[in-house]
């Protein structure tokens, strides 16, 4: 089978085909011949080596894809040959076949067509997961940040079906319209505005996703809403910063740093099961991803370099042949 792999770190250039053995699904396990699969900020810092990928997982990236099963091993009898399927992964989803944890394997929603499903679980995940964690509740209010990404284009999507009062920012008037668009209740345009200043009039709000990290610790203090819940899931912005400990306090507000790939595997499994349970039915009336882009397989270094430039609304996705099955 071709994987798309680097023996080299370095600039989306270092990625490359490479014809790997294909590999037999143990207990446990699947073998899925994929459709899509989707393009992630840590798929770039894997191949930058500023983040390694788990014990146990292939060398090459790739979080998430869709597909088709095509193999099963030993003690799985959820799954069959040729079920149409979406999985979350610790890596490998770069590749003409990948195998996937059963338990974090899901069907793919009614409606919903393979490349769109290969966008959708990682980011689903992470969502859910971060607002399950907050304990955010229908009425609150939440602030996702980069809600022209991937991750913020769903996680609105999915806070507004959820029964929250939503603020999202993206750069630029047009990107903050499309988030409106997406169902965002207050879209802050973050380079003409103070988001810390606009959720700050309306009293604050209950919780936080952020993915810039160091840049934005002292903003999100001042967003935050007393007992608000600022949860960290990407450090685009830097990993190391002062914090206010007196304005903590004061607020009775709580930072969480948050990450979903490293868990062990019964905790992701309870959280794709909780996922299935909760968001799937939204899906694709409520909530759908952003397909922003896509590419074939082999072209994974122009799927990176189109994320690192940040023009892409949504989500990137690479294609294989089991597309257009």
């Amino acid at each position: 089978m071709i994987v798309l792999t680097f023996s080299d770190f370095g600039g989306p250039e270092v990625l490359r085909a490479e014809d790997r053995p294909t590999p037999t699904p143990g207990p446990g396990q699947v073998r899925i011949r994929v459709a899509a699969a989707g393009v992630n900020r840590a798929d770039v810092l894997q191949r930058q080596g500023l983040y390694l990928p788990p014990e146990g997982a292939p060398e090459w990236p790739g979080l998430e894809v869709s597909g088709f099963v095509d193999a099963v091993g030993e003690g799985v009898d959820r799954l069959r040959e040729g079920d149409a399927v979406c999985a979350l992964l610790a890596g490998g989803g770069y590749s003409e076949e990948c195998i996937a944890d059963a338990g974090l394997v899901l069907p793919v929603p009614p409606g919903l067509g393979l490349v769109d499903a290969g966008g959708l679980v990682e980011a689903a995940c992470t969502v859910w997961s971060n607002l399950r964690y907050a304990g955010a509740r229908p009425g609150d209010s939440v602030l996702i940040h980069g809600g022209s990404g991937g991750v913020g284009s769903l996680g609105i999507q999915i806070a507004k079906a959820a029964g929250l009062h939503v603020l999202a920012t993206a750069r630029g008037p047009e990107r903050a319209a499309a988030c409106t668009r997406l169902g965002a209740d207050v879209a802050i345009d973050y380079i003409e505005d103070e988001f810390e200043e606009i959720a700050a009039a309306e009293g604050g709000v209950d919780v936080i996703l952020d993915i810039l990290g160091a840049v934005y610790l002292e903003r999100n203090l001042k967003a935050l809403a007393p007992g608000g819940r600022l949860l960290v899931l990407g450090l685009q912005g830097g990993s190391h910063a002062e914090i206010d400990l007196g304005a903590l306090t004061r607020k009775r507000a709580s930072v969480a740093g948050t990450n979903l790939r490293s868990r062990p595997l019964e905790q992701k499994e309870a959280i794709v099961a909780d996922v299935l349970e909760s968001v799937w039915p939204w899906i694709p009336a409520e909530v759908a991803p952003v397909i922003g882009a896509t590419f074939p397989l082999e072209e994974a270094a122009s799927a990176h370099a189109a994320l690192e430039s940040g023009d892409v609304f949504g989500k990137i996705v690479l294609t294989g042949a089991a597309a257009t099955t």
